[in-house]
């Protein structure tokens, strides 16, 4: 239980971050930051298959399997 909140801590401060990092990105760069980005959104696919077949909880499978939808919609769905 303790990992499970040092985890979502994580990332809860990786939104905010995320966020203020992309308001202040100009309009002539969003298309080359967004393409870099569904990039690495295939590296976190990967290891979002990872940990949803080789979790031994039932909370670290259901993460990964919605790690695992969130990454596909944003590589798919993405520029």
């Amino acid at each position: 239980m303790e990992n499970l909140f040092i985890f979502l801590t994580i990332f809860a401060l990786a939104i905010f971050v995320g966020v203020e990092i992309i308001t202040k990105v100009p309009p002539t760069l969003h298309t080359p930051l967004m393409s870099g980005s569904n990039a690495i959104s295939g590296i976190t696919l990967v290891g979002a298959l990872v940990a949803a077949g080789t979790g031994s909880d039932l909370v670290t499978i259901v993460l990964g399997v919605l790690s695992i939808i969130f990454a596909t919609i944003n590589v798919v769905g993405g520029f």
